[in-house]
């Protein structure tokens, strides 16, 4: 190839894009990119700009960012924008002064920062760009209004908004807008990142709610009543108790394989009463058989004296499955006489005390856990927290006892 030919063939940003960089089909209004660090959000957004340019000569777009200084430095001079990806014979100019970069089809993108939402009302475009979404701070709602009022230029006035999520009132709104698309994505989408670099930010942060948030783009946030908070569960993070005195595996049995999934959980407890998560062996869509073997291999994992399994769905198939699966495991059946949150609140007030710790991250357990509230119903993922339940029977079995909470049956 020859060094014009190679030229064009870097320029062509549809070959070297990963799916969630390039804009999406449809009669679109707001396209929102919500992914991790590292996805390439600021690219995309700098080529869907530049792709504005050629096809509007007279285009007037508005690029928007938490403060002018991160517009200027991320979204203008930054390593992936928009002077950084342009061609070289179509560079654009930043007229700092004036805070207007020129393109050299004669289209204009103006500054603006969220900071300032009455520098967006008045100004007409036809298209922008927002960048950061969830950092834009206390007059980002009248930003975004002014913003959005103020795209009334052309036959398809649109925005893109490339964030990685935090959970604001504003990033609610503009994801449940109803002519909104959605990307979603996380750092390890794009294969452009050093592997090192992925397995290392995985390594150190892969399941705690900051990588959730940072590298996955997931948005968290806490239900008004919930029994624990993100930051509850943030503070258990720990190792395994060194010493345990007792393991016990909780165990929330499925009305049918085709139902909800096995809650299995083991626990265990140190002789100064500290407790430790070991392990979410959680199953869906097995038969009783199956999922009892898997109780079976938990036990077994973690040398476990007690498995504890409610006994409301099954009865006295729940207590078969499971000798059946190990003959000499120690098997208690409780039948729950009080609702979930009730019964869990207890539990929740250890993770305050600072008595109970995570041995890892599990985040499925951990979404169910912030879905329970308490004196209501449970409005986390799924349609039962059998995890969470799991957890909660093991713990009354290593700290509390059964007196009076729950109707029992065991050896």
């Amino acid at each position: 190839m020859t060094v014009p030919m190679r030229r064009e063939l870097l320029a062509r940003w549809s070959l070297w894009a990963h799916g969630g960089q390039l804009m999406p089909p449809g009669d679109w209004r707001v396209w929102l990119i919500r992914a991790g660090r590292g996805f390439g959000k600021t690219r995309a957004g700098s080529e869907w700009v530049h792709q504005l340019a050629l096809d509007e000569p007279a285009g007037r777009f508005a690029l928007v960012g938490a403060s002018l200084d991160e517009v200027r430095r991320v979204m203008i001079e930054g390593q992936s924008g928009l002077i950084a990806v342009a061609r070289a014979d179509r560079r654009p100019v930043w007229k700092a002064s004036a805070r207007e970069l020129h393109f050299a089809s004669g289209a204009i993108a103006f500054a603006y920062s969220a900071d300032s939402p009455e520098g967006l009302r008045g100004p007409e475009h036809h298209a922008a760009w927002a960048d950061e979404l969830g950092k834009w701070g206390r007059g980002g709602e009248a930003a975004w209004d002014n913003l959005t009022m103020g795209l009334r230029l052309g036959e398809r006035p649109r925005v893109l908004v490339t964030t990685t999520p935090r959970p604001t009132r504003l990033m609610r709104r503009v994801m449940a807008l109803p002519n909104a698309v959605e990307t979603r994505g996380a750092t390890r989408d794009n294969p452009h990142l050093p592997a090192s670099f992925v397995a290392a930010m995985e390594a150190e942060y892969g399941g705690t709610r900051l990588g959730r948030q940072e590298l996955e783009g997931e948005l968290l946030s806490d239900v008004p009543g919930a029994l624990w908070t993100r930051a509850m569960i943030e503070a258990a993070r720990g190792v395994a108790v060194d010493a345990p005195v007792r393991v016990a595996v909780g165990v929330d049995p499925p009305a049918s394989a085709e139902g909800d999934a096995c809650g299995i959980v083991a626990v265990a407890v140190d002789d100064a009463g500290r407790l430790s998560v070991l392990e979410d062996a959680s199953v869906a869509g097995l038969s009783p058989e199956g999922w009892a073997q898997a109780v079976a291999a938990c036990a077994r994992r973690h040398g476990a004296d007690r498995v504890v399994a409610e006994k409301n769905q099954g009865g006295d198939m729940v207590e078969s499955v499971l000798r059946a699966a190990a003959v000499s495991m120690p098997v208690r059946l409780v039948h729950a006489s009080r609702g979930k949150a009730a019964r869990a609140e207890p539990v929740a007030a250890l993770y305050e005390q600072g008595r109970v710790r995570h041995a890892e991250p599990f985040a499925a357990l951990e979404d169910e856990l912030c879905g329970l509230v308490r004196g209501g119903d449970y409005v986390g993922p799924g349609r039962s927290p059998d995890r969470a339940d799991a957890l909660v029977w093991a713990v009354w079995e290593l700290v509390f006892g059964w007196k009076g909470e729950v109707g029992v049956r065991g050896t």
